[in-house]
């Protein structure tokens, strides 16, 4: 069975930092590209991060770019999210996905390429 597990959310304050894993299981993660997701109350579900099967291709949503660094270890069949210097409304639920495409870096961002999504972790950003 396949299954995505995200984990590493919490309540950090404003400036922090954390890194977000996604591991998988019941399959290879090689084999797929993965993107990260967030999720506001009351907002739509957009992309954060996504790589390629391979990791040489990554894209980043402009409200993260410079601060969010997505990486991939297929050894450990886990991919991360190094988020730093997090704000306010970085709040929300994450979630990653997988596909066995790459659709490049336009269109990895969106949440309909994907068809494996975890449950979710959530992150929380206040003072």
């Amino acid at each position: 069975q396949l299954q995505l597990v995200e984990s590493g959310g919490g309540l950090v304050q404003p400036g922090g930092s954390l890194r977000l894993s996604c591991a998988a299981s019941g399959f290879t993660l090689d084999d797929y590209a993965i993107g990260w997701f967030r999720q506001a109350p009351g907002k739509e579900r957009e992309g954060v991060s996504c790589i390629s099967r391979r990791g040489g291709n990554t894209n980043y949503a402009d409200s993260v770019k410079g601060r969010f660094t997505i990486s991939r270890d297929n050894a450990k069949n886990t991919v991360y999210l190094q988020m730093n210097s997090l704000k306010p409304e970085d709040t929300a639920i994450y979630y990653c996905a997988a596909d066995r495409t790459y659709y490049g870096s336009t269109y990895c961002l969106r949440p309909g390429q994907y068809d494996y999504w975890g449950q979710g972790t959530q992150v929380t950003v206040s003072s």
